[in-house]
Formats: structure tokens, sequence, C-alpha cells
């Protein structure tokens, strides 16, 4: 007889803020959020096989820098056999989502580990447990776990899924050949709080947002990169009705009512 081999294939997705704000310098180092966290539809393709020899991982499409051992799906595999006993395991993780662009691609690679290895082996985790182990690898993890529309605070890990929609709107991304230091974006800023919460603008008219739904790293990162702003303004001119920075960038994002026109560059353009 054969043996059976489960093959557990999952899509990790990208996010985009919807308005981040930075509103204080935390006495650890860190910076404490207000952001909104949109789910896109731009995925990544994780597989993960049961294994005889050692947890691997083999890396496709889109090149990543550093050791894969210290790729975050190895650690998320190493979280989770901390707390429970599963088999090793090989990984194969496609990249399509952009790196070092601010959509998140990473951490939901990181999440989505979780999830896979929960569902592949039934460990039975709860999602509060899931979320409890993809925090202690990075900031944006836990929103992976169940990513919905969420206002997020503290560096992005305390989460309140909110009733917004962008169902029916086109989204363009524009991932220029720059890549932005976290650390440089956040040496720049100067903490404040908004005088509008983003999670209540996102509640109204998406016509009202161009004005109102700001990205505190756009000023400090645009004075570095002014391409961004340029690419910002070209999304208006065609016709966007808002368009931001993601995260700290690099990639510039547009919601359109309308399918966009394809411009140059590594560009995406999705319907949600």
């Amino acid at each position: 007889m054969h043996k059976e081999i489960n093959i557990m294939t999952i899509y990790p997705c990208a996010k985009i803020n919807l308005g981040l704000n930075v509103v204080r310098k935390r006495p650890d180092g860190y910076h404490d959020l207000e952001t909104v966290f949109y789910p896109v539809p731009l995925c990544d393709v994780l597989q993960i096989t049961p294994s005889d020899e050692k947890t691997s991982l083999t890396l496709k499409g889109a090149p990543l820098e550093g050791d894969p051992e210290q790729n975050l799906v190895i650690k998320a595999y190493r979280a989770v056999r901390e707390c429970h006993p599963i088999p090793e395991v090989n990984i194969t993780l496609e990249k399509r989502i952009p790196s070092q662009a601010g959509m998140g691609g990473g951490s939901s690679d990181c999440a989505f580990t979780i999830r896979a290895l929960n569902d592949l082996f039934n460990i039975g985790m709860s999602i509060d447990e899931m979320r409890g182990i993809a925090a202690k690898l990075g900031a944006d993890c836990p929103f992976f776990i169940d990513p919905r529309p969420s206002f997020a605070q503290g560096i992005g890990e305390r989460l309140e899924q909110i009733p917004v929609s962008l169902e029916g709107y086109w989204i363009a991304i524009l991932k220029p050949n720059i890549s932005v230091s976290t650390r440089e974006a956040f040496s720049r800023i100067v903490p404040k709080r908004p005088s509008e919460r983003c999670d209540i603008i996102v509640k109204g008219s998406i016509k009202e947002w161009k004005d109102r739904l700001l990205n505190d790293f756009e000023e400090s990162v645009f004075a570095i990169y002014p391409e961004l702003s340029v690419i910002k303004q070209r999304f208006y001119d065609m016709g966007a009705v808002y368009s931001c920075m993601s995260g700290s960038g690099s990639a510039m994002v547009a919601l359109f009512e309308n399918e966009p026109p394809i411009i140059d560059g590594e560009y995406y353009k999705l319907k949600l």
C-alpha cells in the first residue's frame, strides 16, 4: 500500500493600510500606532507536507534576501512545535507579494503557516492562541490569523474588526524599485495624536478620504524618495478616488471606481 501524503496548500494574502498614525513612542523603544488593516487578494502560495527528514523551506518566485533558516515561516513552525508535538515538514513558499513594500507579505506568510499547521495536524488551536504565537514573531502577524478589515492599535497587535468594505472598487498597486528602511522611516517621525482616528474616517464616505485619511510616514519618506509623491499624484491624475503609501512603503496604492489603465513597473491591479 502507498503511504498517504497530506499536503496543505494555503494562500497568504497582502494588506494595505488605510491611514497610519504614529501616536507615541513607548518606553521599550517601539511606537504605538493607529491604523486600519485591509486585506487584498494579492497572495503568496504556501505548501506544507509532512516529512521524515529535517524541516526545510524551498523558496520560489520573487527572490528573498537573507538566510532561509531565519525566514518567518520557519520561525512560525518552530514556535508552533514548542507548544504542540508536530512532525517535521517540507515547506514551499512561492513569493508573489512584493517584499519591502509595506504590504505585510512576510507577516502573512508567518501567520498562514501557523494556520496551516493547525489545520494539517488537527492541533485545535483557537484564533486567540494562534494570535498569541504570531504576536511573538512580528507586530503585523496577528492580523493575518483572521485577516478581516480591522482597526489596529499598540504596535499593531490590538485588533478590532470594523464594518468596512471596498467591494466593487479596483485597487492599483505600484511597487517602485525602492526599499524603505522601517528603522529609518520611524527615526524621522515625530509622534502625535491625529485630529481624527482613521477607523472613524474609513467608516464614512470614501470621497472624503483624500484630505482626511493620512499616513504619517508619507511626509518623511517622500522627502527622501520624492518619486513616491509623483506616483501618488499620477494615480490621482488617472482618476483615483484615494491614494496612499502602504505602511512605511514603498508600495503606493490607489482605489478606483472603474478599471485603471496599465502603467509601467512592478504593477498590480485587482478587483476587490
